[in-house]
């Protein structure tokens, strides 16, 4: 199979002993972008647009701080999407003042009566309004929205690869299955860039394997728990002693235990 550029990150992956070659993927795609926002970016007017109208979610400004390579270069990025978040804030809050002073001189007929009517004060939707303003806040990140764009082009690739390389099919069969969070990817991918007849017979081997690797997992969890009764203390771990936090990736993406 000849290598091209973009999918030797993928064979990569794919080569390793992993409960989801895709976390592996996805977790060196997140150290170069940790690397990136707080080197390269810092210069590039395109990128700190984006970080100013995004910031980051709370791991990933966790793991930022947390490397204390470039603090400083950290607190730019803070500083000016504080401000470009705070003013709109600010300025609706000021627009809005009036109606919350009103409603909170309401008497407690009146509240309870705009409690129980469809019928909103404005103080109220400008509540509505704030919260939705906030949600949308809290699901923006400049490293999650980079790593969601650059993953669906390596699924992309994957299923490309799924039908167009024969060696390729073979290891991808081979694998453990996947943890949820990339099963849930595959699927939608072959959805969105594979034919029906495709798409049907991509999701049925995935399936299988995953179901077939879901069941082996449960049994190396029950033979960890069965190590503690005192019956089964002379017999071997076999494959069980890491089992767990093999269990927790599977579930929930790449997790690394401290253990």
């Amino acid at each position: 199979m000849k290598e091209k550029i973009y999918t030797i990150p993928v064979n990569d992956a794919f080569n390793e002993e992993c409960e989801c070659p895709l976390c592996s993927l996805e977790e060196k795609l997140e150290l170069q972008a940790l690397d990136y926002y707080l080197g390269p970016s810092l210069m590039e007017p395109d990128h700190r647009i984006d970080t100013n109208e995004k910031g980051f979610c709370r791991r990933h400004f966790e793991l930022l701080y947390n490397r204390e390579e470039n603090t400083l270069g950290l607190a730019l990025i803070i500083e000016t999407h504080l401000e470009q978040q705070n003013e709109p804030m600010l300025k609706d809050f000021e627009k809005n003042a009036k109606a919350l002073s009103e409603d909170s001189k309401l008497s407690l007929t009146k509240s309870i009566g705009s409690k129980l009517s469809s019928k909103k004060t404005a103080g109220e939707k400008y509540i509505d309004s704030l919260i939705g303003q906030l949600e949308k806040r809290l699901h923006k990140c400049a490293i999650c929205s980079k790593l969601q764009y650059t993953m669906d082009r390596y699924i992309d690739v994957i299923l490309y690869l799924y039908f167009e390389e024969k060696e390729f099919m073979e290891k991808f069969k081979s694998k453990k299955g996947f943890c949820i969070y990339h099963l849930k990817m595959l699927l939608e991918g072959a959805k969105k860039y594979l034919p029906p007849k495709k798409s049907a017979s991509f999701v049925y081997s995935l399936i299988k394997m995953q179901t077939e690797n879901m069941n082996r997992l449960h049994e190396e969890v029950n033979w960890f728990t069965k190590k503690f009764d005192y019956r089964y203390s002379k017999e071997p771990w076999k494959n069980s002693k890491d089992a767990v936090p093999r269990a927790i990736a599977k579930l929930v993406g790449y997790f690394k235990s401290t253990r």
